[in-house]
């Protein structure tokens, strides 16, 4: 395998998780990789759903910190762990979101749109009383905003996640129909020395194609893009590094050389 690290994984510290974090580490050594990245969720001012409160992606990040760093010293030489999280990231709650981001020493942040103007892409009332295409614009201009107004994350985690969730999913949708806002969602994130990721976990559920699809990343590396994390967004062990053949020949495609893994908030580079 020329990925041999996943950089966006969960375990039980998450609230839509329950796999203890050894297992994950265990499945990582048995498929030979040499760097794990744990990205918990935390997402402030979650709404509560009919199901469960919002309260489920708040991280208590010193238990998860406690227990990454019992078993960093128990895998010691074996493989490297690395304390990361998935900042759930909204314009409208900027200022605890950004100092929950400076108060801790994280290896790496994710920032991620889990919420549209407080909504959930993940339920189907977000896309009522209107058009996919509206929804998933929508999706990609709150995007937009929040790369304006943050500067906490190192990568933006899976761009088009909307289309997870859609009623379509990805069978309509390509990056040309939304060409314009792309275009200025990478080109501020170049312009930021921001990265993307790659992310898997859509190829779980059915879609067709990678989060981002393809095309976007190729835009991302004619505009001068460089920074690219890979992720199976895996939150059991069976998808721990999924499809990473995949994220591999994409990358190829796209004129890479080398992925990228952060540590201490600082980008390493390592070559396919």
């Amino acid at each position: 395998m020329s990925i041999t690290a996943d950089c966006h994984l969960h375990s039980c510290h998450s609230g839509d998780s329950d796999t203890p974090m050894e297992e994950m580490v265990l499945r990582g050594l048995e498929l030979g990789l040499d760097t794990m990245c744990f990205t918990e969720h935390h997402d402030i001012d979650y709404p509560d759903s009919p199901e469960e409160s919002g309260d489920i992606f708040l991280l208590n990040t010193d238990s998860y910190l406690y227990d990454l760093a019992m078993l960093k010293e128990k895998y010691t030489g074996k493989i490297r762990l690395l304390f990361g999280v998935e900042l759930g990231l909204q314009a409208e709650a900027f200022r605890p979101i950004s100092v929950y981001a400076k108060s801790y020493e994280f290896d790496f942040v994710i920032g991620s749109s889990h919420l549209c103007h407080g909504k959930d892409p993940y339920y189907p009332d977000f896309y009522e009383g209107r058009s996919e295409e509206a929804a998933y614009r929508e999706y990609f201009e709150s995007i937009l905003e929040n790369i304006k107004k943050f500067s906490c994350f190192d990568v933006y985690g899976h761009l088009d996640y909307v289309v997870r969730y859609g009623p379509n999913m990805d069978r309509d949708y390509s990056y040309e129909k939304y060409r314009d806002i792309f275009d200025e969602i990478l080109k501020t994130l170049i312009n930021n020395e921001k990265g993307i990721e790659i992310n898997t976990g859509g190829l779980e559920r059915g879609m067709r194609d990678l989060h981002p699809c393809l095309d976007i990343l190729k835009r991302y590396r004619e505009l001068g893009g460089e920074i690219v994390t890979i992720g199976s967004d895996a939150h059991s062990p069976e998808n721990v590094a999924a499809h990473f053949e995949r994220a591999s020949e994409a990358l190829t495609a796209c004129g890479f050389q080398y992925y990228t893994v952060f540590e201490k908030r600082t980008p390493e580079f390592k070559k396919l």
